[in-house]
C-alpha cells in the first residue's frame, strides 16, 4: 500500500510545484507587459534650464550664436544642436562647443533674415540617458515657419522598448548570478553540487551576458535615430565604444569573463571536493576503529578541511571582487555618477546593488532549494537560518543606502509627491515594506524548522532496511544517512538463501555422484538470491525516499516557509520591474530644478497674460491655453497663444481662434486667427484694440474634427 501511495504523493507535489512556477512566470510576463505597454520614451535625466536667446523671445538683431544651459553635463556630437530658419534651412555652423560649466553653444551664419527660428537639440546626459527638445525665438518679429516639430521621441519606439527589456534582463541576471553564488558559499555549500542551483546561477550569467551584448548593439540607435536598421551599424557601435556608457558595458563583459571562471571553479573543483567530503563522512566511523591508521586518517581529514576552507575563502574574495566590479559598471555610468556628492554616491550605489542581489538572488536560490531540490540533497534548517541572518544584514544595508539615494535624487517633500520619480519611489518603498513583512513571516517559519521529519524518515528507513537482517543491521541502518542507504546495501542474503545452501550440502553428503549437479544448483540459487536481495534493497530505499518526501512536505514549518518564500519571490519580480522604470526616469531633484529655471509666463509674456483651462471632452482634450498680449494698449498689439497639456508639456491641436469683445460699448467680437509658430505655439502681429476697456477674450480650441470648446476670461486693456 505504501508503494501505491508514494507515486501519487510525488505526482501531486510535482504538479503543485509546476503550478507555482507557472504562476510566477505568468506574473513576470504580466509585469513586463504592463511596464512596456505603459512606458513612454525614457525620461531625460538632464533638463534644459536656460538658453540665449530665451524660448519665445523676440530680438532686434540676429545673434551670432545660440547657447543652451542644462542641469548637468551632457555629451554632444556635430549634429546635436541645429538652428533652422523660417524655411527650414540650417543656419548654424554645425559644431557645438563647450562654453564652460553646463552651457554649450553653436555659432550662426551672418546675414540672417527676420522671422521665427527653431532650435532643436539631441544630447546624452551624464547618466547615459538621451535628451531632446526644441524651442523658438524670433528676429525682428515672429513669422510663419515651415518647420514642423512633433513631440520628441528619442529613447522611444521599438528600439526604446527593446532597450528597456535589456535593462530589466541585465538586472535580473546580475541578481541571480551574484545572489545565487553568495547563497552557495555563505549558506549552503552542499548546494554547489545540486544541478538546479547550478542552472540558476549559470542562467543569471547567460542572461547578464546576453543583455549586455544587446544593450551595446542597441545603444547607438537608442540615443540617436531610434531606427531598428541602425542597431547593427558598426559606425554607431564604434561611437558608442568611445562613450562612458559604452566603456561601462565593455567593462561588464570583461568582468563576466572572469565570472565564468569563478562559476567553473565553484561548480567544478569546489563541488567535487564537497561531494568527496560527504562521502568521507560516511566512512569516518569505520576508519576511527583502526588504532594505528586512525592518526593518519585524522591528519588527512584535517588537511582536507583546511584546503576546503582555503578554497572557500579564495572563491569568496574573487567572487566579491567580480560582483563589486559588475555593480560599479552601473554606478559609474548612471544616476550615481552625476549630481551632488557623486564621489560618495557611487560606492553607496555599489553597496545598494550588492545588497539587493544578495537578498533577492539568495531568495531565488532558496526557492529552488525548497521546491525543486532532489530528496537526497534537501536543504537543511541550519542553511536556511544562515540565509535568514544574511538577508537581514542585506536589508539593513539596503535601507541605509536607499535612504541616502532617495534624499540625493528627490531632495524635497514636494518632489517626492509631485514628480513621477517621487511617486515611483513611493511605490518602490511600499513594495519593499511588503517584502520585508513577508520576510519577517519567513523568519518565524525558519525559527520553527527542525530536523525531526528527516530523522523520523531515516529511522523508518532503517527499520525497513533491517527487516530481514536482524536487530544489529536494523540499528545500523537507522543511524546512517539516506545517501548511505543507497550506497551501503545489506550484504547478508535472506533466509531462503541459507536454506538453499544447507540443502546443497546435504545433497553432496548423500550422493557423491550428484556433487557436480549440486554445486551448479547452489551457484544458480546463490546468484538468484543475490539479485533478489539487490532488488529488495532498491525497493526499500525507494520506499524510504518516498516516505521522507511525504514527511518533509507534511512538516508545517517547512511548508509555511515554502509558501512565504514563494510570495517573496512574486513581490520581488514586481519590485525589480518598478526599479527598472525608476532608473530610466528623470530624478525629482532635476525636474524641480528645471521647473524653477524654465522661464515663467511673466518672463515670456507682455503686460497681459491669461491662462484659460479647457476640456473639449474628447481624447487628449484637456489642457491650458495661455494668451499673451503686448503691449496691451490701444492700437496694434502682438499676441501669442501657448497650448499645454495638464503636465505642462506643449502640444499641437488642429485649430486655435481668439475673439475680443467689449460688451460695454457693443464692440465685437473681433476675430483673430493666429499662425502656428512651433509645437503648441501660435502668434499674430498687428492685433488692433480700438479703445480701452474691460475686454472679454474668448479662445476657441479644437482638438479633433468634432471636439471643440470655447473658454473666456475678462481683462483690462489700454
Amino acid at each position: 500500500m505504501t508503494q501505491a501511495i508514494a507515486p501519487r504523493a510525488a505526482a501531486t507535489t510535482t504538479g503543485g510545484v509546476a503550478f507555482r512556477v507557472r504562476a510566477l512566470l505568468l506574473l513576470l510576463l504580466a509585469v513586463i507587459g504592463a511596464v512596456l505597454a505603459g512606458a513612454a520614451p525614457a525620461s531625460a535625466h538632464a533638463a534644459l534650464t536656460g538658453s540665449d536667446p530665451q524660448q519665445g523671445a523676440v530680438v532686434g538683431r540676429a545673434p551670432t550664436q545660440v547657447s543652451l544651459t542644462f542641469s548637468e553635463k551632457v555629451a554632444m556630437s556635430d549634429d546635436s544642436v541645429r538652428v533652422l530658419d523660417p524655411k527650414g534651412k540650417r543656419v548654424d555652423t554645425g559644431k557645438a562647443t563647450d562654453l564652460g560649466g553646463t552651457t554649450y553653444g553653436v555659432k550662426l551664419h551672418s546675414g540672417l533674415p527676420d522671422g521665427t527660428f527653431t532650435v532643436t537639440y539631441q544630447v546624452v546626459s551624464a547618466d547615459s540617458h538621451p535628451v531632446s527638445g526644441a524651442f523658438t525665438f524670433s528676429v525682428g518679429a515672429p513669422s510663419q515657419t515651415s518647420v514642423a516639430l512633433s513631440d520628441p521621441a528619442v529613447g522611444g519606439g521599438v528600439v526604446g522598448a527593446l532597450y528597456g527589456v535589456g535593462r530589466y534582463v541585465s538586472y535580473a541576471g546580475f541578481i541571480l548570478l551574484v545572489g545565487g553564488a553568495a547563497f552557495v558559499l555563505a549558506c549552503w555549500q552542499r548546494g554547489a553540487g545540486v544541478r538546479l542551483v547550478q542552472r540558476l546561477v549559470v542562467s543569471g550569467w547567460l542572461a547578464l551576458t546576453g543583455a549586455t551584448l544587446a544593450l551595446l548593439l542597441l545603444r547607438g540607435s537608442y540615443v540617436g535615430s531610434g531606427k531598428v536598421g541602425d542597431i547593427f551599424d558598426l559606425t554607431l557601435l564604434g561611437q558608442v565604444l568611445q562613450t562612458k556608457a559604452g566603456a561601462a558595458l565593455v567593462s561588464r563583459l570583461l568582468l563576466l569573463a572572469a565570472g565564468a571562471l569563478f562559476i567553473a571553479v565553484l561548480f567544478g573543483a569546489y563541488a567535487r571536493r564537497d561531494e568527496g567530503d560527504a562521502t568521507d563522512e560516511g566512512d569516518a566511523s569505520g576508519r576511527s576503529d583502526a588504532s594505528d591508521k586512525g592518526d593518519g586518517s585524522d591528519k588527512d581529514g584535517v588537511d582536507a578541511d583546511a584546503e576546503k576552507r582555503d578554497l572557500t575563502f579564495g572563491l569568496a574574495i574573487g567572487g566579491a571582487v567580480v560582483a563589486a566590479g559588475l555593480a560599479a559598471s552601473w554606478a559609474m555610468a548612471e544616476h550615481a555618477s552625476t549630481g551632488i556628492q557623486a564621489g560618495l554616491a557611487m560606492p553607496v550605489d555599489v553597496l545598494h546593488l550588492l545588497a539587493v542581489a544578495v537578498w533577492l538572488g539568495g531568495l531565488s536560490a532558496l526557492l529552488v532549494a525548497l521546491f525543486r531540490a532532489p530528496t537526497e540533497t534537501q536543504i537543511d534548517a541550519a542553511a536556511v537560518r544562515r540565509f535568514s541572518r544574511l538577508a537581514f544584514g542585506s536589508v539593513t544595508v539596503l535601507a541605509a543606502t536607499g535612504i541616502y539615494q532617495s534624499w540625493r535624487q528627490v531632495g524635497s517633500w514636494s518632489a517626492l509627491t509631485g514628480t513621477w520619480y517621487g511617486q515611483l519611489l513611493l511605490i518602490k518603498i511600499g513594495l519593499v515594506a511588503v517584502l520585508v513583512g513577508i520576510a519577517w513571516i519567513s523568519r518565524r517559519w525558519t525559527a520553527q524548522l527542525s530536523e525531526a521529519p528527516q530523522a523520523k524518515a531515516l529511522a523508518t528507513a532503517g527499520a525497513k532496511a533491517g527487516a530481514g537482517t536482524g536487530t544489529t543491521a536494523g540499528t545500523t541502518a537507522g543511524t546512517t544517512t539516506l545517501a548511505e542507504l543507497r550506497t551501503k546495501q545489506p550484504t547478508k542474503v535472506p533466509a531462503n538463501s541459507r536454506d538453499s545452501s544447507s540443502g546443497g550440502s546435504d545433497s553432496r553428503n548423500a550422493d557423491s555422484r550428484d556433487s557436480n549437479s549440486g554445486h551448479s544448483n547452489s551457484r544458480d540459487s546463490h546468484s538468484g538470491d543475490s539479485r533478489r536481495a539487490a532488488q529488495l534493497a532498491r525497493q526499500q530505499t525507494a520506499v524510504a525516499t518516498a516516505r521522507q518526501k511525504r514527511l518533509r512536505d507534511a512538516d508545517p514549518a517547512r511548508a509555511g516557509l515554502r509558501r512565504s518564500v514563494l510570495a517573496e519571490a512574486g513581490v520581488a519580480v514586481v519590485l525589480l520591474a518598478v526599479t527598472t522604470v525608476l532608473t530610466s526616469t528623470e530624478p525629482g531633484r532635476t525636474e524641480e530644478t528645471a521647473k524653477q529655471a524654465t522661464p515663467s509666463s511673466s518672463q515670456r509674456s507682455g503686460p497681459l497674460s491669461l491662462k484659460l483651462p479647457f476640456d473639449t471632452g474628447g481624447q487628449d482634450g484637456k489642457g491650458t491655453a495661455e494668451v499673451t498680449l503686448a503691449p496691451a494698449r490701444v492700437g496694434g498689439n502682438e499676441m501669442h497663444v501657448y497650448v499645454e497639456r495638464p503636465n505642462g508639456k506643449a502640444f499641437d491641436i488642429p485649430e486655435v481662434k481668439v475673439a475680443f469683445t467689449l460688451k460695454a460699448k457693443k464692440i465685437g467680437p473681433l476675430p483673430v486667427t493666429p499662425d502656428r509658430i512651433a509645437t503648441g505655439h501660435w502668434s499674430a502681429i498687428g492685433v488692433q484694440i480700438p479703445m480701452a476697456g474691460d475686454w472679454e477674450i474668448a479662445v476657441t480650441v479644437r482638438t479633433s474634427d468634432i471636439d471643440q470648446t470655447t473658454v473666456t476670461k475678462n481683462a483690462k486693456i489700454g
